[in-house]
């Protein structure tokens, strides 16, 4: 009885170690695939704007503002595939420059001012004060360096 649950233990171990391998390729091969769907619709989106403003004649501060913000939609999707760590400044930067061109957009086009756009400065403040959060967070507390599999055994 005892070699028959030794037999079915090293079956469990294999199959679960095989289902483990599997899966994370399948987590992997679709976190890439989505990666590359997304840098590719960045890349997309960008040339599509930059040839509206080259037929146009011209880019206004609007345009300009919104390459920027695809200029930090890929940064943001280049560093993650060099470091596998999303930085989430970038989403913050994104939010931010976003903010700055509605801002731009109503002081344009009201030329009046209103309490619009101090809410709309109050969240860019609040951003900037989240992304000085996050940078002194990151650079007080950094992530700790992955285990080898050699020291999590010794553990």
């Amino acid at each position: 009885m005892a070699k028959f649950e030794r037999k079915t233990d090293a079956l469990d171990q294999k199959l679960q170690y095989l289902s483990d391998t599997i899966g994370n390729f399948l987590v992997d091969a679709f976190h890439y695939l989505a990666l590359f769907a997304i840098g590719g619709t960045i890349v997309w989106s960008a040339i599509m704007a930059f040839l509206d403003m080259a037929f146009a004649g011209g880019a206004s501060i609007h345009d300009i503002l919104l390459l920027f913000i695809y200029l930090e939609l890929g940064a943001m999707v280049g560093i993650y595939f060099k470091t596998q760590h999303m930085p989430v400044r970038f989403l913050i930067y994104v939010g931010i420059t976003a903010l700055v061109r509605m801002l731009l957009d109503d002081v344009q086009e009201s030329h009046e001012p209103s309490m619009d756009i101090l809410y709309v400065c109050g969240a860019i403040l609040m951003l900037a004060l989240a992304n000085l959060v996050v940078r002194y967070s990151s650079f007080r507390f950094p992530n700790p360096a992955p285990r080898s599999e050699s020291s999590a055994e010794q553990d």
